[in-house]
């Protein structure tokens, strides 16, 4: 497995140069050019090399984290990512996958964990345009209750002149169970008279 950011193995014998590698998740592996020793062992053993995706491998890290309890850095869970990213290339088959390596920085270990909520939808941000009158906060804020969410932060804006004198934006970060709960929670809202949208995630297509 290589990282797509640093694909030296992926790409033959002719490393790239160093001006065209990407930063990477997966360090352990980034490497400017093949080995003297290495590139002939790959050659003759390894059928082949898979390229990975940054949001493979970080799925891979959350993923080993949260259901089996592994701490395993980007290039320790490099296998699981080629998995995930290309799970038809292994149906069928009985896989065997080598974690290797748990050096990982607290901080961002906490990034991934977080970034995954976002991704299956357990963490939303949402921009709600209200009115800028009493209660309409509290009014905007009792719909997300009532619909299961729980806010974590929210941010009241009315100055930028991209929203109505009149009005005012607010940006809630919400606990969620999933994505089609977030869609529930965006519709009761659009529905009650409040225009929302979701920020900083491609998960619900809004």
């Amino acid at each position: 497995m290589q990282a797509a950011a640093c694909p030296t193995f992926v790409r033959g014998p002719r490393a790239p140069s160093s001006d065209t590698l990407r930063p990477t998740l997966a360090e352990g592996i980034a490497v400017k050019r093949p080995g003297a020793l290495t590139r002939p062992i790959i050659d003759a053993l390894v059928a082949d090399v898979v390229a990975v995706e940054e949001e493979a491998l970080e799925k891979a890290v959350e993923i080993l984290m949260e259901r089996q309890k592994v701490v395993a850095e980007g290039a320790g869970a490099a296998a699981l990512a080629a998995v995930l990213a290309d799970p038809a290339r292994f149906a069928g088959r009985r896989v065997g996958l080598v974690v290797s390596g748990g050096n990982i920085d607290n901080r961002l270990m906490a990034s991934i964990l977080m970034r995954g909520l976002v991704r299956d939808g357990r963490l939303a941000r949402l921009r709600i345009e209200i009115a800028d009158a009493p209660g309409g906060l509290a009014r905007a804020a009792a719909l997300i209750a009532a619909n299961g969410g729980n806010i974590l932060e929210i941010v009241h804006q009315r100055l930028f002149d991209d929203v109505p004198v009149k009005s005012a934006e607010v940006d809630a970060v919400v606990e969620t169970t999933d994505i089609d709960h977030v869609r529930a929670m965006m519709d009761a809202l659009r529905q009650a008279g409040y225009p929302t949208r979701l920020l900083g995630s491609r998960a619900a297509g809004d």
